[in-house]
C-alpha cells in the first residue's frame, strides 16, 4: 500500500503528514468510511495524488472484505444508451474512491448476463450494476448489491416516455404508434409502460406497436410496415431510442414520406447526434449521471441525491398533423 518518490517509499503515514491529519483518518477516507467531512475527504485524496500513493486493492480486500470495485454488466456496448452508462457509471464510481470491472455478455440473454454476473462475484466487486438489465436476471440473493442501472421500478423511464406522448397529444395527434425497444428488456418494457399509460391517460388510439432491436438498422427494417400506417391515416411516432429513429426516419425518407409533414417522429435518450438528425430530432432526456451516481450509491449503501426529472428536448421532427 505504498508508492515511492525520490526513492523513498511513501506510505499512510507520509500520506497523513502531507493532509495534516491521522492515519485513522487516512484510512477510514481510504476505505471510504462514511461521517467524514468532504474538506477532509479531499485534502487526503488531495494528498494522495499528489504523492502517487497506490493502494493495494488486494491487501485492503484481505483486512476489511471490500474490494473498491464497482461491478458492471453491460451488452450492446456501441449503442448509445449502454456506452453512457458505462462512462457515467465510471465517473461516479470515481467520485466515491472506486474502479469498475466490467463483463460484457455477447447477448443480452439471461443465462449470458447471469454468467457476467457471477463472473464478476468470483472476482471479487462489492456490488454489481447492470446496464444490460434483461427482466429475467435475478437481482437478489447474492452476496452483494445488484441494481439496474435506472433502477428496479423504472419510473423515471416510464415517466420519460409519457412526456413524449404528452407532446404528441399537446400538438394534436390523436393516432399513433409505438416502436418499442426488445421487450425482455426493462428499459424497454418500462417504456411500453409509459406510452400505454399516457395513451390512456389521454384517450389516444395507439393504432400499432412494433418492436426493433435498439439499432438504427432496425428502425430503417420497420420503415415500410410504419409508412403503411402513415398512409392509412396515423400521424406520429413515439420511438424507443434515438437510434431507431433515426433508421425509421431515414425509410420513410426513401418511401416518399417527409418527417414531420406526414409524419412526426419522437425519440428517446437524446444521443448527441440526434440535434443533427434530418430533421432535428425532438427526444426525451434522462439523467444518465444522476441515475449513475445513484446506483453506485445504492450498491454500496450509500446515500444520494434522486437524479433529476426527464426533460423533454423538442425540435424540428415534431410539428402539428395535417
Amino acid at each position: 500500500m505504498s508508492g515511492e518518490v525520490g526513492g523513498k517509499r511513501i506510505g499512510v503515514r507520509e500520506v497523513a503528514v502531507a493532509a495534516g491529519v491521522s492515519t485513522q483518518t487516512v484510512s477510514r477516507v481510504l476505505n471510504g468510511y462514511p461521517g467524514i467531512r468532504d474538506a477532509t475527504r479531499e485534502r487526503v485524496l488531495d494528498a494522495v495524488a499528489a504523492l502517487d500513493y497506490r493502494v493495494n486493492n488486494a491487501a485492503r480486500a484481505l483486512g476489511t472484505s471490500l474490494t473498491r470495485t464497482v461491478g458492471v454488466v453491460a451488452s450492446d456496448a456501441v449503442l448509445h444508451g449502454p456506452a453512457a452508462g458505462i462512462a457515467a457509471l465510471e465517473r461516479a464510481a470515481r467520485a466515491r474512491g472506486r474502479w469498475i470491472s466490467t463483463a460484457y455478455t455477447d447477448s443480452d440473454g439471461p443465462a449470458d448476463i447471469d454468467a457476467a454476473v457471477r463472473h464478476l462475484l468470483d472476482q471479487g466487486v462489492d456490488g454489481i450494476v447492470l446496464v444490460a438489465a434483461h427482466g429475467a436476471t435475478a437481482l437478489h440473493g447474492f452476496d452483494v448489491p445488484i441494481v439496474p442501472l435506472y433502477g428496479e421500478s423504472g419510473a423515471r423511464q416510464r415517466d420519460a416516455a409519457a412526456l413524449v406522448v404528452e407532446h404528441l397529444a399537446d400538438l394534436g395527434h390523436r393516432r399513433m404508434i409505438e416502436v418499442a425497444g426488445p421487450s425482455d428488456w426493462r428499459e424497454a418494457a418500462a417504456r411500453t409502460a409509459g406510452v400505454a399509460d399516457a395513451v390512456a391517460r389521454l384517450d389516444l388510439a395507439l393504432v400499432d406497436r412494433a418492436e426493433g432491436d435498439w439499432s438504427a438498422a432496425s428502425g430503417f427494417a420497420l420503415s415500410e410496415a410504419v409508412a403503411a400506417r402513415v398512409r392509412e391515416g396515423v400521424t406520429a411516432v413515439a420511438v424507443a431510442n434515438d437510434q431507431m429513429a433515426l433508421g425509421l426516419i431515414g425509410g420513410l425518407t426513401a418511401r416518399g414520406l417527409a418527417v414531420p409533414t406526414d409524419v412526426s417522429i419522437a425519440g428517446f435518450d437524446d444521443n448527441p447526434d440526434a440535434a443533427f438528425y434530418t430533421p432535428a430530432l425532438t427526444t426525451v432526456r434522462l439523467d444518465v449521471e444522476g441515475e449513475a451516481a445513484h446506483a453506485v450509491a445504492a450498491v454500496l449503501g450509500d446515500a444520494s441525491a434522486p437524479p433529476a426529472e426527464p426533460v423533454l428536448v423538442v425540435r424540428a421532427s415534431t410539428a402539428p398533423p395535417r
